[in-house]
């Protein structure tokens, strides 16, 4: 199998400025993905793909490749797939090679495991799946119960059968996360999406899927490294 991760790494991040390069226990979360990725050995290729000539040096200084600028797809309105769709035909043409699993590691997901990186490999080609893609199961937070509202600011519920019932009776309810995303060059270049027919979830600790978007995540990631002991020399 020739295999190949792509690290999306935009430098344009709103929410959290240059979040991709935040450094999460002493360590960039650029770092978190390339070095788990590295330590997988699961790659005959891993590149970063990102639009800016730091966030490649970065790159470069911790041994990855990085042999292209991400020229296309790196603006607020482009979603994480087509900017991966654009960066494996970028890798196609520059290596000359076919890449028959391609797996995307998204650096602001930074606690997820290289033995659960490696299952998500073993089970995509093994069953031939379309692709699979990272999720966890909600636990306190249960959307069962979940309320918008309206213009007046009263409540409504979006399952209003569901509010008076225990939490042991719901049905279980998952997320997606955006730790782990698997599928072939066939399948990518074909729909542009890891979306593809008949992808599954393939469900993960909700720790490996914390998914840092804003400062609340971040602050969470970081109590959980402090909890795990993680503390890295960069």
């Amino acid at each position: 199998m020739n295999r190949i991760a792509i690290i999306p790494a935009r430098a344009g991040s709103k929410r959290i400025p240059d979040k991709n390069i935040l450094p999460l226990s002493n360590k960039p979360l650029l770092f978190w993905a390339i070095d788990v990725a590295l330590e997988t050995k699961m790659f005959d290729r891993i590149i970063v793909s990102t639009d800016s000539e730091y966030y490649a040096e970065l790159a470069k200084s911790r041994g990855i490749e990085c042999p292209f600028l991400r020229n296309k797809y790196y603006d607020d309105n482009t979603n994480v797939s087509q900017a991966t769709t654009y960066s494996l035909m970028q890798a196609k043409d520059f290596y000359d090679e076919n890449f028959s699993t391609v797996v995307q590691l998204m650096p602001n997901c930074p606690l997820r495991k290289v033995n659960t990186i490696k299952e998500f490999i073993f089970e995509f080609e093994a069953e031939e799946k379309s692709s699979l893609i990272s999720a966890f199961e909600f636990g306190w937070m249960n959307p069962n119960w979940a309320y918008e509202l309206n213009k007046e600011g009263y409540p409504k519920p979006l399952f209003p059968k569901r509010i008076t019932e225990r939490s042991q009776d719901l049905p279980k309810l998952y997320c997606p996360s955006g730790a782990i995303w698997v599928t072939s060059q066939l399948n990518l270049l074909k729909y542009k999406k890891f979306y593809t027919p008949g992808w599954k979830f393939k469900i993960i600790p909700w720790d490996e899927a914390i998914d840092i978007d804003d400062s609340s995540d971040f602050e969470m990631a970081e109590t959980l490294c402090i909890k795990k002991n993680i503390f890295n020399e960069v």
